[in-house]
Formats: C-alpha cells, sequence, structure tokens
C-alpha cells in the first residue's frame, strides 16, 4: 500500500517553518489563492478575496474598511514572514506575491486537513477560515 508520503511532493520546508506559516488564517488564505495562480497577485486582490471570506460576503460587497483592515496586516506582516519561510515570493515594492516550489504542496496538505477536520456545524466565519491577525 502507498503511504501518503509515496504519493505526493514533499514540502521543501522544515516543519517548524510549516508550522508557523500555517499557523494563522490569512496566511492560509494566502497559501491557497497563490495554489491557484502561477501568475504573480497583488496584495490587494488577496486583501479583498481575503476579507470577502472573513466577513462572508461577495467580493464585490467588501468594504473599504474591510479590505483596508486585511490589506495592512497582510503587508506589515504576513506576506513577509511567508517570503521569510519560503512559501511564498513577495516584492514589497510592487505589492506582488507569487508562489514558491513550497506553494502547491502546502496548500494540498492545508485543503487535506481542511476536509478531514471540517463538520457542518463548524461552518462558520470562526472555524478555519477565522479572523485571526
Amino acid at each position: 500500500m502507498m503511504s501518503d508520503v509515496d504519493c505526493c511532493p514533499a514540502i521543501p520546508l522544515d516543519p517548524v517553518d510549516v508550522f508557523e506559516a500555517i499557523s494563522n488564517s490569512r496566511r492560509r488564505r494566502v497559501i491557497l489563492s497563490l495554489s491557484r495562480s502561477n501568475d504573480p497577485v497583488s496584495a490587494s486582490d488577496l486583501a479583498v478575496e481575503i476579507a470577502a471570506r472573513e466577513n462572508a460576503v461577495d467580493p464585490s460587497q467588501v468594504t473599504g474598511e474591510q479590505r483596508t483592515r486585511v490589506y495592512i496586516g497582510l503587508t506589515q506582516g504576513h506576506l513577509e514572514k511567508l517570503d521569510d519561510l519560503g512559501v511564498a515570493q513577495y516584492d514589497d515594492r510592487s505589492k506582488q506575491v507569487k508562489p514558491t516550489d513550497a506553494t502547491n504542496p502546502l496548500a494540498r496538505q492545508i485543503r487535506r486537513i481542511t476536509t478531514e477536520c471540517y463538520t457542518p456545524a463548524e461552518d462558520s466565519a470562526e472555524s478555519v477560515g477565522g479572523t485571526e491577525r
């Protein structure tokens, strides 16, 4: 029988760095977003996407205040942390974020954990998506 280790590419990071990267819901959301694109993503676009999830609204309904709150958290901490850990490449000047070799394997594990831990009673803003900063 094939183990999970045999079927999927390894995450090219130290386990301590992996746990640091996924310990925050906003960082998890950035990782998941980046895994869906090979192109750079703007911090502004990430902020709208994350604010929509945190506030349970369509991205078109995100207010300027909601977007700004998330944008500041991303640009003043989370994106640089993900860059430092090797999970994403963040350009502070252009405010663009790109995936690295670690992004997709890490996103796959986030999805797996989320799926295996999901129960309908926990489907709220405080579950996987939480609002921790």
